[in-house]
């Protein structure tokens, strides 16, 4: 207990799924937490499950929300320790049928999102001198792979896996002591993935092949990328910048 006493940790996509489990073991482990979200119903009871969490409204897409955010975080709390941009969304298709405009959704969401966050996180850590902060990005194994349906997403993920590669070096070279990683969940039993199933396999027979497609025989659970944020937030990864946390059941090794 208490891997991050006392750090004022942000959750962006909170409310539900591998959010809300990382946000609930931050709280377990004694950080304050905030949790942000479009989903304002689901958000707030995320937060109200935790000791003194903060839920605030928030388009990670919109620089003035993220402004906003951080401003209110640190307002509370007065500092922000880290930020884990997990908000994130998935569209399938083929490249020759997505349009411009589904593309450019996906792409403010997983890939603006996490630019804007790394950057207004950076401008209110570069105030913790000389403690820092961390900056978790999710990823997927999607940035490390390629998938003929998901080329949209595959895009994002990946972008997110070197933009956090860089600003990790920028950090680094400026002496900043901001840790910048990244982590690659396989496929996780979250909403998001039990919802994708619904609408293409259905849920029993998609659950089947999820689980036939990792080596370790099932699918993750949102706890197991719970446990990886946990330690890139906590002290224990000090030495850790620039990373890919590949927590995927053996899917990459093949």
């Amino acid at each position: 207990m208490g891997r991050v006493d006392g750090k004022v940790v942000l959750v962006t996509g909170g409310a539900v799924g591998l959010g809300k489990a990382m946000a609930e073991m931050m709280a377990r482990e004694g950080a304050k937490v905030v949790i942000t979200d479009i989903k304002d119903e689901e958000g707030k009871a995320a937060a109200e499950g935790i000791p003194d969490a903060l839920y605030l409204h928030h388009d990670v897409s919109k620089e003035d929300e993220w402004e906003d955010v951080i401003a209110k975080t640190v307002e509370k709390f007065g500092r922000l320790d880290c930020l884990v941009n997990n908000a994130g969304v998935a569209m399938e298709g083929a490249p020759e049928d997505t349009t411009l405009e589904q593309w450019r959704w996906l792409m403010g969401i997983n890939l603006d999102g996490v630019f804007l966050g790394t950057k207004h996180a950076i401008r209110a850590m570069k105030k913790n001198d000389p403690k820092g902060g961390s900056i978790i990005n999710l990823s997927s194994i999607e940035g490390i792979i390629g998938d003929p349906g998901l080329s949209t997403y595959n895009a994002s993920k990946g972008g997110v896996r070197l933009h956090t590669k860089a600003v990790a070096l920028y950090c680094a070279k400026n002496k900043l002591n901001i840790r910048v990683n990244s982590i690659h969940p396989g496929y996780i039993w979250t909403p998001m993935v039990e919802k994708l199933m619904a609408e293409t396999v259905g849920v029993e027979e998609g659950r089947k092949q999820l689980d036939s497609m990792h080596p370790i025989g099932h699918v993750g659970e949102p706890d197991d990328i719970a446990y990886g944020a946990l330690y890139l937030a906590s002290d224990e990864a000090k030495f850790v910048t620039g990373a890919e946390l590949v927590i995927d059941g053996g899917y990459t090794a093949q």
